[in-house]
């Protein structure tokens, strides 16, 4: 079988960035090549509609590629060439990972198996609308159980209303409390777990006909916990187990032991983990500790994490569990590393960096003939680039100062060069990858920004 040969149409700026990649990638990969280049500076810039009428096709390809970010109906090529047209990736540089075959997650990727409850805590104390909007987005998160964090020391008269309210959303529903009154009605309404069930309480638990958590009376030595767990199964009572999570300097480790000596005790039963114990107690954003905790629980067989997003370093926790969960039980099923699989939870600095290179900006810099700017950021270093300079520096200030020597730079244009050199330097400071007109990426917080020029041309 002959090789596939591949039509790659780019702009005047890109050719000869991508004749270096193609020609260190296509020998790798194993397929023939040519490059179209199109009358026009930026490639990304042409729609499919005037690609079509500028692009042409020499005999004997079997695939062509077009730049990432250039819009339009493929189709409209597709009838003119012949051919099945693909979009490769918005940036060139991202060429052998779209051609490794890793562009997008591995067969099977997504499936999971630990229960996600999210705690509204203080329910009592919100309204009724806030607390469905509140719910309603854990939803959309990912949860899977909405669990209502009642009062300590009073009773909530409004549960039972609340707990059918949720159940008439769709909504599954747990309820956190020791008060025996609050309980029972959450149960009546439709409340299907209770959280949580020690020595106080278990001898009402074993009449109300739902599952709940055990805990043990003292944490620390799991004292109290046999006992309960032996009165629950007597009355037939469907438990899971919580030997409690401790923060980092209260037995955080020792807590941790906890977990694996219940595991050895009960090697069938149903465990849960209040990941919220050590994520709201703990100056960090939260992604790095969930993605470890659950990384824990999918080894040890633990299902079900109970969470809260209050303080605001842990309010997407539920996003970030829900990501978890799929990268964890793929790397214990497929006994792999849980790396280079879930972007989305790479959200401070970027999974990889790229570079163009002093040369390569140097030799953009010498076609370039328009006064358009160009900015770059890369090795510590912003760059500017137009017909009539090339500028680098660390300072937006300064560089800016320059820019205005070759000539006036007018409001509008002032305003936009220093929304994109902020963004430059964020990338620069935190390690992420810098291109103008784009978002920066922040994983799954990523908010998608409309290019400069299309905002032009929409007004």
């Amino acid at each position: 079988m002959s090789e596939p040969r591949w039509l790659f149409v780019t702009g005047k700026l890109a050719e000869p960035s991508l004749r270096r990649q193609l020609g260190e990638l296509a020998p790798r990969v194993g397929f023939d090549y040519e490059i179209a280049v199109l009358p026009i500076t930026v490639a990304a810039l042409a729609t499919t509609p005037w690609i079509a009428r500028h692009l042409t096709i020499p005999p004997g390809f079997t695939h062509i590629l077009l730049p990432g970010l250039c819009a339009g109906d493929l189709e409209t090529i597709t009838q003119t060439a012949g051919l099945t047209i693909e979009r490769g990736p918005a940036d060139l540089r991202d060429l052998p990972i779209y051609f490794g075959g890793h562009a997008g997650p591995p067969p099977g990727y997504g499936a999971h198996d630990i229960t996600i409850l999210a705690e509204i805590n203080y329910a009592p104390r919100l309204g009724r609308k806030a607390l469905l909007a509140q719910a309603m987005a854990f939803r959309a998160d990912g949860a899977d159980v909405i669990d209502l964090g009642c009062d300590p020391g009073t009773t909530w008269s409004g549960v039972a209303d609340t707990v059918r309210a949720l159940r008439d959303l769709g909504l599954r529903v747990s309820i956190d409390s020791f008060n025996v009154v609050e309980v029972e009605a959450a149960i009546a309404a439709g409340a299907e777990l209770v959280l949580s069930v020690n020595s106080t309480n278990r001898d009402a638990a074993r009449a109300w006909g739902c599952e709940v958590v055990a805990i043990p009376d003292v944490p620390a030595t799991l004292e109290g916990l046999e006992q309960t767990i032996e009165s629950l199964a007597g009355a037939g009572v469907r438990f899971r187990i919580d030997p409690v999570i401790e923060p980092i300097g209260f037995g955080f480790a020792a807590s941790l032991g906890r977990y694996l000596e219940v595991r050895r005790r009960y090697p069938n039963a149903e465990i849960m983990m209040g990941v919220g114990n050590l994520t709201e107690l703990t100056d960090v954003d939260s992604a790095g500790l969930n993605i470890t905790l659950l990384g824990f629980c999918q080894e040890l067989g633990i299902r079900s994490v109970l969470t809260t997003a209050v303080i605001n370093w842990c309010r997407s926790s539920v996003r970030e569990l829900d990501l978890a969960r799929r990268l964890v039980y793929y790397a214990c099923r497929e006994r792999t590393l849980p790396k280079h699989l879930e972007p989305d939870l790479v959200l401070l600095r970027d999974p990889r960096l790229h570079e163009y290179g002093e040369a390569t900006l140097r030799e953009l810099a010498a076609q370039i003939r328009d006064r358009n700017f160009r900015l770059f950021a890369e090795r510590g270093l912003l760059h500017v680039i137009n017909g009539q300079m090339f500028l680098q520096g660390t300072d937006p200030f300064r560089l800016f100062a320059e820019m205005q020597q070759h000539g006036p730079i007018d409001p509008a244009h002032a305003f936009y060069l220093g929304y994109e050199m902020a963004k430059a330097v964020t990338a620069l400071t935190l390690g992420k990858n810098y291109v103008q007109d784009q978002a920066l990426r922040w994983g799954f917080l990523t908010v998608p920004e409309q290019a400069h020029r299309d905002k032009m041309a929409a007004d």
